[in-house]
């Protein structure tokens, strides 16, 4: 991000570079997709800044995170968006970001909002044994799902996760070939039927859009 002097402080507090800008903060694990979005759209009035995606192992420490990145950029920004769902906490991120006047993305995750929160909502009933990946998930597979659960030294340890799914849903955000293989891939480690559904970005590009 770029940095600013005191001297361009106007009367309000804010900086005559930031004035009429909004600050996304978000996922790490969301960043090529908003970034991809930026370009396309011409976003040029919003700027990004990215906490750790592996956060989402420990999501008992997002809400502090995001906490922590609003009060430090607060002064700097007309705006302040909250690039995640409510990704594990238990409704703790949207109450501190009620608290703070800060808006956030709708959705328990972003499997959801990439499907669209409603649709999703309609369908999740009937897929409570489908494992989700997205287009990061996929590029992650090793780094998110198989090492912190143990697999690459205990591959028998698979149906004890995983035995009580039946298919893997990729999420595919793009239309990428060998993103493609690489979840095929990943559903036979799983042991899982495979279906890809071409999501794009859902209520992701409707919100971004709507600021």
């Amino acid at each position: 991000m770029t940095k600013i002097s005191d001297a361009q402080l106007t009367e309000n507090g804010l900086t005559e570079m930031a004035a009429g800008r909004i600050l996304l903060i978000a996922c790490g694990a969301l960043a090529r997709e908003i970034l991809n979005l930026k370009k396309a759209n011409g976003w040029d009035h919003m700027d990004l800044t990215c906490l750790p995606a592996k956060l989402h192992l420990y999501p008992e420490k997002i809400t502090e995170a995001v906490t922590e990145a609003v009060a430090i950029n607060r002064a700097s920004y007309d705006e302040i968006f909250v690039v995640y769902a409510d990704c594990g906490t238990g409704g703790l991120l949207q109450t501190a970001c009620d608290d703070m006047g800060v808006q956030m993305v709708a959705g328990p995750h972003c499997y959801s909002f990439f499907e669209g929160n409603k649709r999703f909502a309609d369908i999740s009933e009937s897929e409570f044994t489908a494992f989700y990946l997205t287009d990061f998930l996929v590029r992650q597979f090793e780094a998110f799902i198989i090492k912190p659960m143990g697999l690459h030294h205990h591959p028998e340890l698979r149906d004890l996760y995983f035995g009580n799914y039946e298919k893997l849903v990729y999420q595919a955000q793009t239309d990428d070939p060998a993103l493609t293989e690489k979840a095929k891939a990943a559903a036979e480690i799983l042991g899982l039927a495979f279906e890809r559904r071409f999501t794009g970005y859902g209520d992701l590009e409707v919100t971004l859009k709507a600021l």
